[in-house]
């Protein structure tokens, strides 16, 4: 009697064993997929499976991994080119990068615009700021950095109404415009 009752608690204890690891997993993959940011995915994340979360969590993974390794090439190359200016006194007619430049990125529900300018830019950060919110976009932020001579504006904005958005290619245009 006693050799059944050790192998039912030893049963027990592999079921407990195995619900609380289940568990444990089911609650990670939780806190994995709430670090996705919502704009990332077009549908809801609450629709998913688990393993479409997963697989939407490595993609961002990814895309994130792609981005960081984009700007750490433009860091070194904003660095490479304030050495070779400052030692020929050339400025930004180095490297065929023409200054100052527009990169928009569409997020679905939020847009990312990085404005790469000199010292001197011939915009004022306000006109920016003001074509957005012309265009349908709410800015959430706004930063700068300075390396050597030139000047990185980084502006995340949301769209204000999302069943109208934002038309991105408008907003390019308009910003190119504007910087031009």
């Amino acid at each position: 009697m006693k050799k059944s009752h050790c192998e039912s608690t030893s049963k027990l204890d592999r079921k407990t064993v195995e619900r609380n690891r289940r568990v444990h997993m089911k609650d990670l993959c939780f806190k994995l997929a709430s670090l996705v940011p919502h704009h990332f995915s077009k549908p809801s994340k609450d629709m998913l499976s688990q393993q479409d979360q997963l697989e939407l969590a490595a993609c961002y993974i990814k895309q994130m991994r792609e981005r960081v390794e984009k700007l750490k090439r433009v860091k070194e190359q904003a660095i490479t080119t304030t050495r070779t200016s400052r030692s020929t006194g050339m400025a930004s007619k180095m490297i065929g990068l023409r200054l100052p430049v527009v990169e928009l990125r569409d997020f679905g529900s939020s847009i990312e615009v990085v404005l790469v300018s000199g010292l001197n830019k011939n915009f004022m950060f306000y006109e920016v700021i003001t074509v957005l919110s012309e265009e349908g976009a709410e800015v959430v932020s706004a930063s700068y950095s300075t390396v050597g001579d030139k000047v990185f504006h980084t502006i995340h904005a949301q769209v204000r109404i999302r069943r109208v958005g934002v038309e991105t290619s408008r907003v390019w245009e308009r910003l190119q415009e504007l910087i031009s």
